[in-house]
């Protein structure tokens, strides 16, 4: 059984719903989906998350605010990539909990 830990502070309660907040957006989740893989340019995210450059560029910001991402300039194009690593564990243990919910509902439907 896992430890309890001790309550959050209202202050870092706070910063924690503002990441939820940042997270809450689907188009965020594609491009934070495709950065997976490695660095990407805003040019190829937008394609992979089919999203106008300039949408794309915006949750990009959003993201890059929230020290989800980070940025690099190479002439005049700019490189993307995951800047906090916790994301990746964010994600598998919410993808893996919605696919278990899933199998489950499935399995009622057989």
């Amino acid at each position: 059984m896992a430890k309890k830990k001790s309550p959050l502070s209202d202050e870092a309660l706070v910063l924690v719903a503002r990441r939820f907040a940042v997270l809450a957006e689907p188009m965020r989740l594609r491009l934070l989906q495709a950065l997976f893989d490695g660095e990407m340019s805003v040019g190829a995210l937008a394609e992979a998350a089919a999203g106008t450059q300039a949408n794309v560029s915006r949750h990009l910001q959003t993201l890059a605010d929230a020290g989800l991402v980070s940025r690099r300039k190479e002439g005049l194009q700019v490189f993307y990539a995951i800047a906090d690593p916790s994301i990746f564990q964010l994600c598998e243990l919410v993808c893996g909990s919605i696919d278990q919910q899933n199998q489950a509902r499935a399995k009622v439907f057989q």
